[in-house]
């Protein structure tokens, strides 16, 4: 992956930018550790961004951690007790984590100019820095109302790190360390979000079983109550009173019973009506989501508490307009009557799809303004430059 790749769809100037950034790095190592390679979030992130930064003559690398079963589940646990949802955690099973990512700093090489640490699994490797270099906790998910057990557990090492890094300002905790914000962004030259031509997307449509013979509404997200699946079926049972419309709900299943439970509702929904489609969808089914938010009339992104998922900003990408629920990194992607609507109820969601075709005049110039939205402000080139700019504060 090379950062001239980039020039045809960044902002003019951009790339320009970076390489200036990129001259007061060199000779620096910057070194990224996370849970694993594949996968949304920082594994996402990083694919493009550590290929990034190498390509503009800083030495990057990016490790990973691993550990037994006991020590998955332990983080697993963790990671959603930061999140607020409750979980049980007790002292041997905390021990054996942190021993466990000792066992992980003996086999990594950890010393480096600036190392970033994302998220949970790694966290407590940073016990055994080392005695140089800069490390940085990046963390990608809304932990601003953590349990207090797992607060209380976490934040004794989060105080060893140099700087902490979060999505949003308001998904902070108070540290003793400083705060910074990054917002994500996408790649757009990836599967999920390079460009596709018409007939790649009729073949992708064809064998997920999606007819394009009406508009489309899609909701591209996990099968759970946050994401409110549920709550994009009633919305649309509201329009189809007014649209003959068909409602495309794309996921991945995860294995706790909450979203066992939701597929299973949604799948009896579809089963008695032809134009609700379900669709269970695997990790890597990048090629498959595109062309769904390609083929969209309108793209949603309901949810009702959210991280900072980029679901918005791939559809906007596509030049679609979206309507999101009011929650976590939607407001800061969609901007009201400009690029989609931020909603707060069922009715408000249904009012504005049925606003949106009423007006297909709309529907073409807010998609317009969603991909300049999100060229401006939500590209990897962006994420680039903002990583860069904290890598050489903090090594001032």
């Amino acid at each position: 992956m090379r950062l001239d790749d980039y020039r045809a769809v960044a902002p003019r100037g951009a790339l320009d930018i970076i390489h200036r950034l990129a001259e007061r790095l060199a000779g620096r190592r910057v070194l990224h550790v996370s849970a694993g390679r594949f996968g949304t979030g920082s594994a996402e992130m990083l694919t493009t961004v550590v290929p990034l930064i190498a390509d503009v003559g800083i030495e990057a690398s990016w490790e990973i951690t691993g550990g037994d079963p006991p020590f998955y589940a332990t983080a697993r646990a963790l990671g959603a007790a930061l999140e607020g949802r409750e979980r049980v955690l007790d002292d041997e099973a905390l021990d054996h984590y942190v021993e466990m990512n000792r066992v992980n700093a003996k086999k990594l090489r950890l010393d480096a100019d600036v190392v970033i640490v994302h998220d949970v699994q790694p966290a407590t490797l940073v016990t055994d820095r080392p005695a140089e270099g800069r490390w940085l906790w990046r963390c990608h998910f809304d932990c601003s109302r953590p349990t207090r057990r797992a607060w209380s557990f976490m934040r004794r090492f989060l105080g060893q790190y140099d700087a902490a890094v979060f999505s949003l300002p308001k998904f902070t905790r108070r540290l003793t360390v400083p705060h910074y914000v990054i917002h994500p962004a996408i790649d757009p030259l990836s599967d999920k979000n390079r460009d596709l031509g018409p007939l790649q997307i009729t073949r992708q449509l064809d064998a997920l079983r999606v007819p394009r013979d009406r508009p489309l509404l899609v909701q591209v997200g996990p099968f759970t109550r946050a994401a409110d699946p549920l709550g994009v079926v009633n919305a649309y049972r509201l329009v189809r009173r007014y649209h003959h419309v068909r409602l495309v709900l794309a996921g991945t299943a995860g294995e706790d019973q909450e979203s066992v439970e939701v597929l299973g509702e949604l799948r009896e929904v579809a089963q008695h009506d032809p134009d609700v489609i379900v669709l269970e969808l695997p990790p890597e089914a990048h090629l498959q989501i595109n062309a769904l938010q390609r083929a969209a009339t309108i793209v949603l992104q309901k949810s009702l508490r959210e991280g900072f998922g980029l679901g918005a900003a791939e559809a906007m990408w596509k030049g679609k307009p979206v309507i999101g629920g009011s929650a976590g990194g939607l407001t800061q992607q969609i901007i009201y009557d400009v690029t989609g609507y931020t909603v707060h109820s069922v009715d408000g969601a249904a009012f504005r799809i049925r606003h949106l075709l009423n007006h297909p005049e709309l529907i073409a110039r807010m998609g317009a303004a969603g991909r300049e939205h999100v060229r401006r402000s939500f590209l990897a080139t962006r994420h680039l430059t903002d990583s860069l700019a904290l890598l050489i504060h903090v090594m001032r």
